[in-house]
């Protein structure tokens, strides 16, 4: 039977009791992006290590697509797979309590414009009542990297602006994935879609690996510019966590040990500090990203870790930062 990822360390939970809303995670039933299965059972296991998780949020990640129909509507598949697993967990948070994936990030592809609409109404009708929007992935970078998009420049195309707008209009969010070098082109495509909520993933990813290895001041420098500049955009909210390769260099998924509370701290804390100064607590939500970063410290210590960055807030900007902003900006419930 899966357990999820197996407890990493020995930390006492920090703030047992704060409501966390995970805003960022994923399942799958294969090996996924990491080798191995993260089914329900796997993030409940997660989820139930002592930290107050009450809700989640699925965001997507090329699961369990449909094998067979329109290829523009076989992403349905997935949300179809996750709506089963949420009505799952709904069912025993009712019984035996524990955290509920309360909403459904799905994919759609935005540069069909307008005509995206037939797949956000597929994906609605899939969801049970869980569809909160859409992550279509604009990572691209002209060097040899992990890059998601087909090409660059994705966001100033006119059919994908369409596609986001669409969003809007259906009361649908935008999540945005992309490298600290796109947050220019980020900035333009918020101003462009005054009226979508957009949710920039990973701290707008600041990257230390490939060419910029070497370059954390650099990195640092112009992340923190155009940072910024995008929190100036009043439709956008952040996702703070993706904390898998510090600007360091460290590669605490290779050295056999995973890293403490302390070592995230050590290593992100400025950067999820600046991130949170510049956006405000009530437009900053924390999230796991596991089970990718699974790879590099454990569910309990990466809630501590945040626990700890949050310290010198106070309680309404704690209920912010830990639920209250991703449920508004994913329509769900609040504790406010």
């Amino acid at each position: 039977m899966t357990t999820g990822t197996e407890p990493q360390g020995s930390e006492a939970v920090l703030e047992p009791d704060l409501p966390i809303c995970d805003a960022h995670h994923h399942l799958w039933e294969d090996r996924g992006h990491t080798g191995s299965a993260y089914p329900l059972e796997a993030l409940l296991a997660d989820t139930s290590r002592g930290h107050n998780v009450v809700r989640t949020v699925f965001v997507e990640c090329h699961t369990a697509y449909r094998t067979d129909g329109p290829e523009h509507l076989r992403p349905v598949g997935e949300t179809e797979y996750v709506a089963a697993a949420a009505q799952a967990s709904a069912e025993r948070a009712a019984t035996t309590g524990g955290s509920e994936i309360a909403g459904i990030v799905a994919h759609a592809d935005l540069t069909l414009g307008d005509a995206v609409e037939e797949v956000l109404v597929a994906h609605d009708t899939a969801g049970g009542g869980r569809f909160r929007g859409i992550r279509y992935t604009t990572a691209f970078d002209e060097h040899p990297m992990n890059n998601g998009a087909a090409r660059g420049g994705i966001m100033a195309e006119d059919d994908f602006r369409r596609g986001v707008r669409k969003l809007g209009e259906l009361g649908l969010s935008y999540d945005v994935f992309c490298f600290h070098p796109q947050l220019p082109e980020l900035v333009d495509l918020a101003r462009a879609c005054p009226d979508v909520t957009i949710v920039a993933n990973h701290l707008g990813v600041p990257i230390a690996g490939g060419p910029y290895r070497g370059r954390a001041d650099e990195v640092r420098t112009f992340w923190q510019t155009h940072m910024a500049e995008l929190a100036t955009c009043d439709n956008v909210v952040l996702k703070v966590g993706g904390l898998t390769r510090p600007l360091s260099g460290d590669r605490w998924d290779k050295r056999g040990t995973p890293a403490t509370s302390e070592e995230i701290v050590g290593a992100w804390g400025e950067e999820m500090r600046f991130a949170i100064d510049n956006f405000g607590p009530s437009r900053c939500m924390f999230e796991s990203n596991f089970p990718v970063d699974a790879s590099c410290f454990g569910y309990v210590e990466v809630w501590n870790a945040f626990k700890l960055v949050a310290a010198g807030h106070t309680a309404a900007e704690k209920r912010d930062l830990f639920h209250d902003t991703a449920a508004r900006a994913y329509r769900l419930p609040t504790f406010g």
